[in-house]
C-alpha cells in the first residue's frame, strides 16, 4: 500500500535526507587511496550516531554493516572490509539513517584519486539520468515515466541499466511501496501524487546489465567484471516540480 505524507512527515523525512548527505560527505572526504573499507564504514557510524540517529543499514535484514560499500565491479550491497582503495577505482557508499521514527537513505559514487576517461563518463551519464528520472517526478506524471527517463539516457550513452534492484518509498520503513525502476515505459505505472516519497537510485553499469549474486547473498556484482555506478537521492513528488530531500551540495561544494 503507497503512503503519501503529510508536510509534518515530509519536514521529519527531510532531516534524515540532510544528515544522509551531510554523512555521505564526511565519508567521501576520506576517499583517499589506501584507506580501508572498514575505517570509512566506521566513520559514517560515528558521525551518525553523534548525530542523534541509528545507521538504518545496520542489522536491517541482518546486514552486517552500516555502509553499503561497493568497489568497482561490485554493484550495490557490498560489504566493508579490510580492502584499501586503490587510485583509480570507484567506491559507491549508500547509506541510511533512522531518527524520530522517520528513514534517510541516500548513495554515491566517488572516484579514488584520478579515474579513466570512460569511468569519469560512467560516472557523469548516473547522474546525470538520476537527474532526468528526477525531473519526471511530478504530480499527474507515473512511476514509468521515471523509469524511461533513466533508462533512455543511460543506454544512450552506451551503457546499461541493472534491472534487479529498483529504487522505492520510503518513510516510516526503509522499503515502501511503490517501487522505482530504473527502465520501463512512458506513461506506465502508478500515478504520481503529492506527497509520495521516493528514493530514485540508478544503478548503471559500464557492460551488460547482467549481475550475479555472491554467496554472502548481498553483494551483487557485474557478470563482465566491468564498472558499475550508483546515486540516489529522495525525493517528494510535487505539482509542477519535484522537492528534492538529499542532496549532494556537502560532497561537491565542500559546504559544511
Amino acid at each position: 500500500m503507497i503512503r503519501l505524507k503529510t508536510e509534518e512527515e515530509v519536514a521529519l523525512i527531510r532531516e534524515n535526507a540532510l544528515l544522509v548527505s551531510k554523512t555521505l560527505a564526511e565519508v567521501g572526504r576520506h576517499v583517499v587511496p589506501g584507506v580501508t573499507t572498514l575505517e570509512l564504514n566506521k566513520i559514517a557510524e560515528t558521525y551518525i550516531r553523534d548525530n542523534g540517529a541509528i545507521p538504518a543499514f545496520l542489522g536491517y535484514g541482518d546486514f552486517p554493516y552500516t555502509l553499503c560499500i561497493s568497489v568497482n565491479d561490485v554493484v550495490v550491497h557490498g560489504f566493508a572490509s579490510g580492502y584499501r582503495l586503490k587510485e583509480g577505482d570507484i567506491i559507491s557508499v549508500d547509506c541510511g539513517t533512522l531518527m524520530k521514527g522517520y528513514y534517510g537513505d541516500s548513495a554515491y559514487t566517488f572516484p579514488v584519486g584520478t579515474v579513466s576517461k570512460e569511468t569519469e563518463r560512467l560516472l557523469k551519464t548516473t547522474k546525470e539520468s538520476l537527474y532526468k528520472g528526477i525531473e519526471k517526478a511530478t504530480v499527474g506524471n507515473r512511476i514509468g515515466d521515471i523509469s524511461f527517463a533513466v533508462q533512455d539516457h543511460v543506454e544512450r550513452a552506451g551503457f546499461s541499466v541493472v534491472r534487479e534492484m529498483v529504487g522505492h518509498g520510503i518513510g516510516r520503513k526503509l522499503h515502501e511501496s511503490p517501487e522505482v525502476p530504473n527502465y520501463g515505459s512512458r506513461g506506465q505505472g502508478k500515478k504520481l501524487e503529492e506527497g509520495l516519497v521516493i528514493c530514485i537510485e540508478p544503478m548503471v553499469n559500464a557492460g551488460t546489465r547482467h549481475v550475479y549474486l555472491h554467496d554472502d547473498n548481498w553483494t551483487l556484482s557485474t557478470s563482465d567484471k566491468k564498472n558499475s555506478a550508483h546515486y540516489e537521492l529522495m525525493v517528494v513528488v510535487r505539482k509542477g516540480k519535484p522537492d528534492v530531500l538529499s542532496t549532494f551540495d556537502y560532497i561537491e561544494n565542500k559546504i559544511d
